[in-house]
């Protein structure tokens, strides 16, 4: 046998997750109002309450009950015998305005010159597992989610679902990391109660078998489909019952699953969390652009697997740290035909891609209203498309009188930029490939 790996993922409804989604909430509402906001929004949620904090600058108002009850509605904790709905919990504010000892650091006299908004390492993973260059068990924990949320708002079969959930996927894959099967898939979702408790766990287990799992086989190609053997292990909510969960069950925080929200183990991370920051916060946006620069070497054929890390000093502009390594996949060679090292292949990566914080923002469109879509089943692996965005201000010039009369227009942003593959042909050309 080989390597055992196992990743998890938690659905829209975990408790930690609901937090990440309504700071990125208050996060994208400032933005709506003013693009220039810096935001750190931490949310706490338990029985009956959402309680947030942080610090903030921004020109914008933001109605902070009214965005928590629309996410906690969206959800699904619309019922009171949740003990946590929309309509009922208390919403409790905390957030303060930003330290200006942080922010002299952060905002210059020239946009360029933006210094990153704390100091860290960032990094970035891609492998060709799957068709977007995601790890298999990291982004089958999340279609496995996506498609449980799926099947509870369709109402149509499994209507007994409630909104918390979690997954675990482990694959057998041999001694050169290629997947042979799928071992042993979890699944815990919260439910109704049921009459028997014996009941309960068959029906539950039967479905999952019958409706949820052929679901996420279809979404998946052909040869992954293969790797469900006969002798796949399958848990359906081990512990038994589930109907006390949410926050109810278990009190949840902003930033408590980063490696839900990376590549579930694989690769490397550098402890920051993504939600309720805006882009001058290079945990977040530095993250998003090592794994630009890590999916785009894979597509472009460069190696098969790549982990870049990328390290800065708050205020700095420059990166203080890039580092690549291709885990001995590499594929390019010099002029003379021998293989380029990773520390060749990091420098002219380097020479290529603007790591300052005002450049990736402006790559990326980070100042636009995009960040809800992220907090839930991973920042990286999904699709990028762009969308008309609402937002109360038109540029620069007309920013105050559009901010005081709510004057609301709209803007084309970009969702999920960073999985663009449109480096490819210059990392071809760059590397002779």
């Amino acid at each position: 046998m080989g390597y055992l790996f196992t990743s998890e993922s938690v659905s829209e409804g975990h408790p930690d997750k609901v937090a990440d989604q309504i700071s990125d909430a208050v996060l994208d509402e400032m933005l709506r109002y003013d693009p220039e906001s810096k935001v750190a929004c931490e949310t706490m949620v338990t029985t009956g309450l959402a309680v947030l904090a942080g610090e903030v600058k921004t020109k914008g108002y933001v109605d902070v009950q009214t965005i928590t009850r629309r996410v906690i509605n969206r959800i699904g904790y619309t019922k009171a015998e949740y003990q946590f709905d929309g309509n009922s919990c208390g919403v409790l504010s905390a957030i303060h305005e930003q330290s200006p000892d942080i922010n002299q650091g952060v905002e210059r006299t020239k946009d360029e010159e933006q210094g990153a908004g704390d100091q860290g390492m960032m990094f970035g993973y891609a492998c060709r597992e799957m068709d977007n260059f995601m790890p298999l068990t990291s982004e089958l924990s999340h279609i496995l989610l996506q498609e449980l949320a799926a099947i509870r708002r369709e109402g149509k079969t499994m209507k007994y679902l409630r909104p918390d959930a979690k997954s675990q996927v482990t694959v057998e894959y041999t001694g050169n990391w290629k997947p042979v099967k799928i071992e042993t898939i979890v699944i815990s979702t919260q439910h109704d109660p049921f009459a028997e408790e014996s009941v309960m766990l068959e029906k539950i287990r039967a479905d999952v078998q019958k409706i949820l799992i052929p679901r996420v086989k279809r979404k998946l190609p052909q040869r992954l489909q293969r790797l469900f053997k006969a002798d796949m292990k399958l848990f359906v909510n081990p512990t038994g019952k589930f109907v006390i969960g949410g926050p109810h069950g278990d009190s949840g925080l902003t930033g408590r699953k980063i490696i839900v929200d990376t590549y579930g183990g694989r690769g490397a991370h550098g402890g920051g969390a993504f939600s309720g920051k805006d882009s001058s916060k290079v945990d977040r946006s530095a993250a998003y652009a090592s794994r630009h620069i890590a999916k785009n070497m894979v597509a472009a054929g460069i190696a098969d697997e790549v982990l870049v890390q990328v390290a800065y000093a708050i205020g700095v502009a420059e990166p203080v740290g890039f580092y690549v390594n291709t885990f001995g996949t590499s594929k390019v060679k010099d002029n003379y035909g021998k293989k380029l090292s990773d520390e060749a292949i990091a420098s002219q990566i380097k020479s290529m891609y603007d790591l300052r914080p005002y450049a990736i923002v402006k790559r990326f469109g980070l100042k636009n209203p995009i960040f809800e879509r992220t907090a839930a089943y991973g920042h990286f692996g999904r699709d990028p498309f762009s969308q008309d965005v609402e937002v109360y201000y038109q540029n620069k010039d007309t920013f105050d009188k559009t901010l005081d009369g709510h004057v609301k227009t709209f803007k084309k942003a970009d969702f999920f930029a960073w999985e663009k593959t449109d480096l490819v042909d210059a990392l071809r050309a760059a590397f002779n490939i």
